[in-house]
């Protein structure tokens, strides 16, 4: 089988993607990509005004591109819902709940572009969510839809940790899953300040210390609840 240099001298099969030695890189790139969750806005009010059409089914993919996919997928809807909610503020925030959500906000868009540049022409196309059950303009709808996420996705990245066999990708998940770990802390605080929610031992086993983990077969019928565009993920590593 032949082989290749890729741009950062390292070498890769045919159709392997570039490794996430250059994750530093595509991090600064993307860092500035914020304008790109509008086009996210603009699909979810389509699919709210247009409820009845019919959307392709998205599949993930094998291996660790389904994989990257199916954290791709994931970060697409927190983005999405982060750009909703700060467009368009609920009802009494105040300018630190707004100062981090914004920063939630921002690393989920920064999240995503990632993924979608570090999978390439192997990404899924851009879903579209529906957040018809979230009253955006509610407090307790906003932050206990936010813990759901963040709690959602730590245990999304715990549990598709052992499946991925690139150990760039691995490492790579483990850097962003104790971001998303922060964003649920802070959420939890925001909902309960000053409290032991913030590590709740609903997510913290208290024997072991360790977030809870679940498969794409546990999470990925709960991130569906939120996203129109029908998800497949039969070919992910088991």
């Amino acid at each position: 089988m032949s082989k290749q240099k890729n741009e950062s001298g390292l070498t890769m099969l045919p159709g392997q993607l570039e490794p996430v030695m250059v994750g530093r890189r595509l991090f600064l790139r993307y860092a500035g990509a914020f304008a790109a969750g509008g086009a996210l806005l603009a699909a979810c009010k389509e699919g709210e005004e247009n409820p009845t059409t019919v959307m392709a089914t998205v599949d993930l993919g094998t291996g660790d591109v389904g994989i990257l996919n199916y954290a791709y997928a994931l970060e697409q809807l927190e983005a999405a819902f982060y750009t909703q909610v700060i467009a368009t503020p609920y009802t009494g925030i105040t300018d630190a709940e707004k100062a981090v959500l914004t920063d939630i906000r921002d690393h989920e868009i920064i999240h995503r572009e990632f993924f979608k540049a570090a999978l390439g022409t192997n990404a899924i196309a851009g879903l579209v969510p529906n957040f018809s059950t979230i009253n955006f303009t509610d407090r307790t709808s906003v932050l206990g839809t936010a813990k759901a996420f963040e709690d959602l996705g730590v245990s999304a990245y715990n549990g598709a940790g052992p499946l991925i066999t690139n150990v760039d990708y691995l490492a790579l998940a483990g850097k962003i899953v104790s971001v998303e770990a922060r964003h649920a802390a802070a959420i939890r605080d925001l909902l309960n300040p000053k409290s032991a929610d913030f590590a709740g031992d609903d997510v913290v086993t208290p024997a072991t210390g360790l977030d809870a983990a679940n498969k794409p077969a546990v999470v990925l019928p709960i991130a569906q609840k939120y996203v129109r565009t029908p998800i497949t993920a039969t070919n992910l590593p088991k």
